[in-house]
């Protein structure tokens, strides 16, 4: 009975339980907008007395994520946000700023169009669709299944075969890096973890400020101590000093933030030591 009763359970889906709002949500968030300010204030002090008041060149400035922080509270508010479809709107929204990006750097063709419309008002929306509606099997294979076996059909539409192969894997890397990566994040608030339920949404502030940590404290390490440049060829500021020195910051604060999690600390320092890696080389 108990062999049948578990074949005939269902599959594993996403919990659709309420997302429990807990009062240590706005201390955390407080507490970090006031810590990335002191570091914003601490970075235009650093390049004044660097660069002697100069204006700095783009890729010497704060990152641009933590500007984003900073300088605009909607993005900040929007992650104060606890219910589940605030959550799912703002990664719907990183995504598609990430896709848009991706697809200006890589070549494409006139041919593209109905393969670009495709990945950007069915493919994107409908993955997020899934993730706010909790269908876990179709999530996790709708992408990697479905629109890789479809696209190159909306590209052939366009009967342009000029570096065809070349164009339908640039979409496929598209689609995985900046749709299906980013949409495990919302996922994450549909986990069901012993313990910790109601507590997803730490989870995902966990990862972000661990992640936003790294960033920043990339850029003032290589500011301060930055001396060995990591690759001349992508990037003339990426220093060895800076990134080690970031990571390694950015391991601690996320051990620091255990907390937030259901992971002991030594769990948090290994996670977050594999997401900063994992973050710097997606960044760079």
């Amino acid at each position: 009975m108990t062999g049948c009763a578990t074949a005939s359970s269902p599959s594993p889906r996403l919990q659709d339980e309420p997302v429990q709002a807990r009062p240590e949500l706005l201390t955390l968030f407080a507490g970090t907008f006031g810590v990335l300010l002191v570091a914003s204030i601490a970075g235009f002090l650093l390049h004044y007395y660097v660069a002697h008041g100069a204006a700095a060149p783009r890729d010497r400035q704060l990152p641009r994520t933590h500007r984003l922080v900073v300088g605009d509270g909607a993005p900040a508010r929007a992650r104060v946000h606890p219910g589940k479809v605030g959550v799912v709107v703002l990664f719907w929204f990183v995504s598609f700023l990430a896709l848009r990006e991706f697809v200006s750097l890589t070549y494409t063709r006139r041919g593209d169009h109905w393969a670009l419309a495709a990945v950007f008002f069915f493919f994107l929306p409908a993955q997020y669709v899934l993730v706010a509606r909790g269908w876990y099997g179709l999530w996790a294979v709708f992408i990697p299944v479905y629109a890789f076996l479809t696209l190159p059909i909306f590209a052939a539409m366009s009967a342009d075969t000029t570096r065809f192969f070349e164009r339908t894997a640039k979409l496929y890397s598209a689609l995985m890096i900046c749709v299906y990566c980013i949409s495990c994040v919302p996922a994450l608030m549909t986990l069901r973890i012993a313990g910790f339920e109601g507590g997803n949404l730490l989870l995902i502030a966990w990862l972000v400020l661990t992640v936003q940590s790294s960033d920043v404290l990339q850029y003032l390490w290589g500011e301060l101590y930055g001396r060995t440049v990591l690759a001349p060829a992508l990037s003339s500021t990426k220093t060895v000093e800076g990134v080690v020195g970031g990571i390694f910051g950015a391991t601690i604060v996320g051990t620091a933030l255990a907390w937030l999690t259901p992971f002991s600390l030594v769990q948090a320092a290994g996670m977050a030591l594999v997401v900063n890696l994992l973050g710097f080389f997606a960044a760079w």
